[in-house]
């Protein structure tokens, strides 16, 4: 892959930067050398310009190598791995913008300290490798500390739902639905509405929808509830009402081909999530939960059905809205997947608004049993086997982290994954008990909500009496090792 000129400026800065200082020359004896001023090599070094023949001559002859080496874009096995972050996507596809790094200010970071920051790319690299992280793995993880360092919150998201509303004359009170939207993509924006199962396209009857742009057709899996088709619809209108031209064609993700795709793709579920699930109305509805003397279970299955919602999209949907008209903000959010009848746990999803991880995602770990996300998880299972799930189930626990002091309440809704057969799926919130959660939840004091003390994961644990455990706290014993063999040195100090 050619570079672009940006990079070709900072390849040869950084070449000439190192060359001055593995000879051991300061910038004032390249300027003497050269005849060139110190503050034009320093633009030079730091990417920012480019010099011409006469004067590459001139540094070349400073420092004793030939012409055609200096030009050169390849870079010594010191900057090998600049070198190749130069040649991939990641600097062009990444905005970086979105973080407040403008490119200029990427070329000071690369060219201000050069090995160390090759030695840092290197390690990065490693540690993908060895945790088989790839490159859409990596874009995702960006995405959610993008929405992690907004509070999930982005007003101007919110301004264009606003805009949506308001020229489509649609006001407060319309609950915007599945037929509403359907009429408005084949009415408006002559969208082709399809509906398929198995004996139409058995290798995607897995996949929620698929776009063909060709025909402008919207493909719908039948299996699918109002509410996720409701939701579909909305990302399908979002992607067009904000013409993002970057974006999957499909509702689960078969091919990452970018980040831009997966920016955009959650630009277009914000706007689903707010068309259907109204700021105001939120507001009001969680006004009046929190209100509540008691917990209600109930609350949640009306106020889902209500919107004409999925638990996912009302889950986030609230955590859009708690940091900015609650001021709640130490959020965490969960998503896991479970084969009927097996206590097999798998966490898609993850976001943590308080920027503690606990819980996270641990693939070789065993994550807590007392979690109201797995029991729960359970609970669907032993219904679903005996055909009695009408509902998405709802579980609420008061979660007691026992090695790090923080209790959550955590909030969680299951239901079977009908897109996948044999497989379920649950939700949950958890929000940080502290005073201002106590000053907005007047529930918190029901007595009828389970309080559990909780770990991150059977290896990590202290609670050695734990009934629900399944693995050995392997890691904790190895840390209280390390623990005991450093306080043996320090008595053999004296």
């Amino acid at each position: 892959m050619s570079l672009n000129t940006d990079n070709i400026r900072l390849v040869f800065g950084l070449k000439l930067k190192q060359l001055r200082i593995d000879k051991g020359m300061s910038l004032t004896d390249l300027a003497q050398k050269s005849g060139l001023s110190m503050s034009y090599i320093n633009e030079i070094e730091k990417g920012k310009k480019y010099p011409k023949s006469d004067k590459i001559v001139a540094l070349a002859d400073a420092m004793g190598v030939d012409y055609d080496s200096l030009v050169s874009l390849k870079l010594n096995k010191k900057l090998e791995p600049i070198s190749e972050l130069l040649h991939s996507n990641f600097l062009t596809e990444l905005p970086f913008e979105i973080f407040g790094i403008s490119p200029a200010d990427l070329l000071e970071l690369l060219s201000g300290a050069p090995t160390k920051l090759s030695a840092f790319i290197s390690t990065i690299i490693e540690i993908g490798r060895n945790y088989n992280m790839t490159v859409e793995q990596f874009y995702f993880a960006v995405m959610r500390s993008y929405q992690e360092m907004h509070d999930n919150y982005f007003p101007e998201l919110e301004e264009v739902v606003d805009r949506f509303l308001a020229e489509n004359r649609i006001s407060a009170d319309t609950q915007i639905d599945e037929f509403y939207l359907s009429n408005l993509l084949t009415d408006k924006y002559g969208i082709a509405i399809k509906y398929f199962d198995e004996d139409d396209y058995p290798h995607i009857i897995n996949i929620r929808s698929v776009f063909l742009p060709k025909t402008n057709t919207l493909l719908i899996n039948k299996r699918i509830t109002s509410d996720q088709r409701a939701f579909t619809l909305g990302r399908e209108l979002g992607f067009i009402y904000m013409k993002l031209k970057d974006r999957p064609y499909t509702s689960s993700w078969v091919e990452v081909k970018s980040f831009e795709e997966i920016l955009n793709n959650f630009k277009a579920s914000y706007f689903a999530g707010a068309i259907l699930i109204r700021r105001e109305k939120l507001i009001e509805k969680l006004e009046q939960l929190f209100n509540q003397p008691t917990w209600s279970n109930a609350a949640l299955v009306e106020m889902a059905e209500q919107f004409q919602a999925t638990p996912e999209t009302l889950y986030h949907r609230i955590s859009n809205v708690l940091p900015r008209y609650f001021g709640i903000d130490e959020i965490f959010f969960l998503r896991f997947e479970a084969p009927t009848g097996k206590k097999e746990y798998h966490l898609t999803k993850e976001m943590h608004l308080a920027r503690r991880h606990t819980p996270h995602e641990s693939q070789e770990e065993h994550y807590c049993r007392r979690w109201v996300s797995l029991n729960i998880l359970d609970d669907v299972s032993d219904l679903q086997q005996k055909g009695e799930v009408k509902e998405p189930l709802v579980g609420v626990q008061i979660s007691n982290y026992v090695d790090s002091g923080s209790k959550y309440l955590v909030m969680a809704m299951a239901r079977p994954l009908n897109i996948i057969k044999h497989t379920n799926i649950s939700v949950s919130v958890g929000f940080e008990i502290n005073d201002n959660l106590r000053a907005k939840m007047k529930f918190l004091d029901d007595p009828n909500i389970v309080t559990r003390d909780v770990n991150q994961t059977c290896e990590r644990c202290s609670l050695f009496d734990c009934k629900e455990r399944v693995a050995a706290p392997v890691i904790l014993q190895k840390k209280r090792q390390i623990q005991n063999m450093k306080a043996a040195l320090r008595a053999m100090e004296g």
